[in-house]
Parts: C-alpha cells; structure tokens; sequence
C-alpha cells in the first residue's frame, strides 16, 4: 500500500515540475477550482477574484437585452461519448462480478433552455440522458438488477426554475435549483444545501455531483450585503453506489433507507447573509435540513436506514492577500446520528485552505478540513467510529498552447498522515475547436481505514471523453 501512495504521490507532482520547469514561457494566474475538470477564466484583481463568490446570492434580473428581446428563448447542450477502462482488478470469485477492463461506453446528450418571460423575469432549465453500452457488450447477465437499473440508463430534469425580481431591492427564485455555499472548491463544510451523485467517488468533479431540489429561495439586497432565505420542500438524498458496483463497499444488502415525504413538517429551510468588501468577503449560515448520510437503526426488530435531522450554523470567508487567496469555513452541527449509537451528536467541522495565482495560466489551491465529534463517547468508539476526522486535497491546475491545452492534477487523502484512504487523478483536456474538445486521464485509488477506500483500492481506470457543444 505504501508502495502505491508514494507511486501516486509522485505521478500528482510532475505537473508541479513541469510548472517549475516552464515557467519562463508560461504564467499561473487561474484560482484552483477544486474538482473541477474544466478551465476557468483566470482571476487578475481582488474584485474579480471575488466579485463572483459562490455562496452570494444571484444578481437581480436585468433587463433583457435587444438581442433576448427578438429571440426570447435560447436552446443549447452538448453530445458526449466517454469511455473508461478498468486496469487493476483482480479476477473475481465465482459468482461475483466481472469489473475488469471497459467500464464505461457511455452516449449522454445535455440540453438548456433558457427563455426571458418579461423585463423582469426569466426560466431556465436543463435535463440530460444517456446510456451505456458497456453492459450490454460485457453480457448484462453478469451484473445486478440494481447496478444495472442504476448505471446503464438515466433520464433526469435538472435545474429548472422562473426567477425575477418583485422588488427593487427583492428577488424570487422559484423551481428545481443548486445553492452553493462556503468557499472551498473541493471539501463540504457549509456546502450542505444539496445532496450529491457519489456513485462513481472520483471521477467527476465535485462542481457536477450537485443534485437539484425544489425549492423556493428569496434574496434581499442592502448596500454590501445580500440576505437569502430558503425552504425546500423536496427531500432528497445521496445518490450512492448500487450493490454490485464496484465501488459498493459492504459484502451484504444494506437495510431498506426510510425517506421521509416531500413537505408539511418535513420541509428543509436554510438563510444566508453574505456580505461583498473591499479584498475580503464574509458569509454567515443557518439551516434546518437532513443529513444526507443515513444511519442504520433497529425499529420493531427490523433493521433499517434512517436520516437525521440537522441544524446547522456556520461561517465563510475569503481575504485575498496580493497573489493568494485565503480562505475559511467553520461550521457546528446537532443531531447527527451514528450507527451503532443510540443518542445524538454535535460535530464541529472548520476548514482552512489557500489558492496561489503568482504565476500566469495555472493555479495551486491547498485545503484541510478537520471533523471533530463535540460529544464523543464509548458508543461511539466501540462502533469503531474516530473522535476526529482529517481530510486534505490539493489541486493543480494550468493552461498551456495558448489556452486550448488544460492539465489539471489533483489529489486527495484522508487521515492526519494522508493514509486513510484517497485518490489521485490526472487529466488533460484539449479544445480541438470552439465547440469540439477532447479530455483523457487516469485516475488511482489508495486504500485505507477510511469507508470505502480500502474496498475500492484496485478501481483505478484510464477515462477518455469527447465531447461537442452547440
């Protein structure tokens, strides 16, 4: 296992080299976006650095356009053909499935639609489908009925929503929408709104797992502040690996997982202030919601999945500092609920990390995240469940050819000694043409303490993508 982490350690650092090696004909001016698997515009001044801070609530509706005015609505998506390939698997016990070689052969078509209803209103929405050959060229017969109906095909709205404004100083968004809070790009502390598409831990970047949920937000704006109120109506959880994957770490069927119904008592509420300064910004958050990670449970005999309701309360901000970026979130929750544990816990979670710009066309972002139990007890540790978690990631990412060539690296680990479990990917991306790009990379996985990292230690794949937008 050593072995392996250094390996993966020292393939995340040649990017680094090439860097460091380059630097006379190339610059590093772009903040690291976490996850990302797509280029950002580089920031080049503290306003624009944050002027556009995730978590601020969005700009009142303008006015439309001359433009808008003669075509209102606007269609546009992508076509995308990836594959993958699995390299490290061993070959399975009898009865058990085959995950050896393509993993993916998948058609995915993606659409937006956009329309201006009025001066002050508008709508957006999106959706998607695809469907994966793989399965049906490896013999469907040799996976599960649930990872099948799980990964072979999928058709789903995505955000879709009218917003406008009702007041000069108050807007409404109404529909299926993602909220981001804080300002880690690649570590959830204060980003609790909506749940994620954990199905594939890795390979996709963490500005993608967002699910959309039905909600209705409001914002109100007073000088350099903007206040947000939500409630959300729609429960809805993780979407997470089916039994037969293989990234599904248990060796049994889990429990059934009671979802509680959409609204009434149910429903999730959540408020934000963010305030915009000069070279700093800061927000504050409260929520009452679901956590998204069930915890197993007996009720009348029966074993099952149950999701606790949290309160949350936390804080953001950013400091820009010359060519860095610091930033830092903190946030404490109640009620969270463990298996194996029969009361409720407070956790303390605090984040800190940087994003360095000092050199044109690439970016550098570190961030640490430490998870601490406030009330831990022996329940907690004779079910094997640690005090305190760690959790680092870090990320290159830089332009080269003019901007049509991206290379992105990015690490992350578990454990206060990075050795709890983790992965490693690398990709390039390059834009054969305005509309036409093409991405390829691998992707490695070290094992460790961590759920689920030791049992998904040999998925490690080689991905391809090709992808036009019109």
């Amino acid at each position: 296992m050593h072995s392996k982490t250094l390996a993966t350690l020292a393939l995340a650092t040649l990017p680094l080299l090439w860097c460091g090696a380059s630097n006379a004909e190339s610059s590093l001016d772009q903040a690291l976006d976490g996850f990302d698997e797509t280029v950002t515009t580089p920031t080049n001044s503290v306003d624009e650095a944050l002027g556009g801070f995730e978590d601020a609530a969005a700009a009142p509706a303008s006015k439309a356009t001359p433009q808008q005015a003669d075509a209102p609505w606007r269609l546009s998506g992508a076509t995308i053909v990836s594959a993958s390939w699995s390299y490290a698997h061993d070959a399975p016990a009898p009865g058990e499935t085959d995950h050896r070689g393509l993993s993916r052969l998948r058609g995915k078509l993606s659409l937006e639609l956009d329309g201006q209803l009025n001066e002050t209103w508008r709508a957006h929405a999106t959706g998607y489908a695809f469907y994966d050959a793989a399965y049906a060229l490896n013999g469907r017969a040799g996976y599960t009925d649930e990872f099948i109906a799980s990964m072979e095909r999928e058709a789903e709205l995505g955000e879709a929503f009218v917003q406008g404004r009702v007041h000069r100083a108050l807007d409404l968004k109404l529909g299926r929408q993602i909220v981001v809070w804080g300002k880690s790009d690649s570590l959830r502390v204060t980003d609790v709104i909506n749940p994620l598409d954990n199905r594939e831990p890795g390979m996709v970047d963490i500005e993608d797992l967002r699910l959309p949920l039905t909600m209705a937000r409001a914002d109100y704006y007073l000088g350099d502040w903007s206040f947000t109120a939500l409630a959300i109506p729609e429960i809805r959880f993780n979407k997470n690996p089916a039994r037969g994957s293989d990234f599904y770490p248990y060796t049994t069927p889990l429990p059934t997982e009671i979802t509680p119904k959409d609204g009434g008592g149910n429903t999730e509420y959540a408020f934000a202030a963010s305030g915009l300064f000069s070279g700093w910004d800061l927000s504050l958050y409260w929520a009452r919601i679901y956590d998204d990670t069930p915890h197993a449970v007996v009720a009348s005999g029966v074993p099952q999945l149950q999701h606790s309701r949290l309160t949350m309360g936390g804080l953001a901000a950013n400091v820009a500092l010359g060519n860095w970026l610091v930033k830092g979130e903190a946030a404490r929750f109640s009620g969270i609920g463990y298996s194996g544990a029969t009361s409720a816990y407070t956790r303390n979670d605090i984040m800190v990390g940087t994003d360095y710009s000092g050199f044109a066309d690439t970016t550098l972002a570190l961030e640490v995240v430490s998870r601490r139990i406030g009330n831990y007890d022996t329940s907690l540790s004779s079910a094997g469940i640690p005090k305190e978690e760690w959790q680092t990631a870090m990320r290159y990412q830089g332009d080269f050819m003019h901007a049509r060539l991206h290379l992105i690296a990015l690490a992350s680990a578990y454990g206060k000694q990075l050795n709890e479990g983790g992965f490693t990917r690398l990709s390039a991306a390059y834009d054969l043409a305005d509309a036409v790009s093409i991405t390829g990379g691998i992707i490695s996985y070290r094992g460790g303490d961590k759920l689920p990292f030791d049992a998904i230690a040999n998925n490690d794949r080689l991905f391809a993508e090709l992808k036009y937008s019109f």
